[in-house]
């Protein structure tokens, strides 16, 4: 799943565009490394994000197209 569309099914950026934007600016990584909006994210992986000071780190646990509200937080681990 491109990272742009888990971090907004998954409800932790809430537009795709904002998503799409904070990886043009080289503010999310994937393991480590840069992502582009396109980049595929998988179970397992480690994303950060980086807005300003503060930084947010999370473990993919499960990749769905679609997930309600309720079930959106199932889809990560924060560390």
């Amino acid at each position: 799943m491109r990272i742009d569309k888990f971090l907004k099914v998954s409800r932790i950026i809430k537009r795709r565009t904002l998503a799409s934007e904070a990886c043009d600016r080289e503010k999310v990584f994937i393991n480590g490394r840069v992502a582009k909006p396109g980049s595929q994210v998988k179970e397992g992986d480690i994303v950060e994000i980086r807005f300003g000071e503060h930084v947010t780190r999370f473990r993919v646990l499960k990749t769905t197209e679609h997930a309600k509200k309720e079930e959106s937080a199932d889809m990560y681990e924060l560390l």
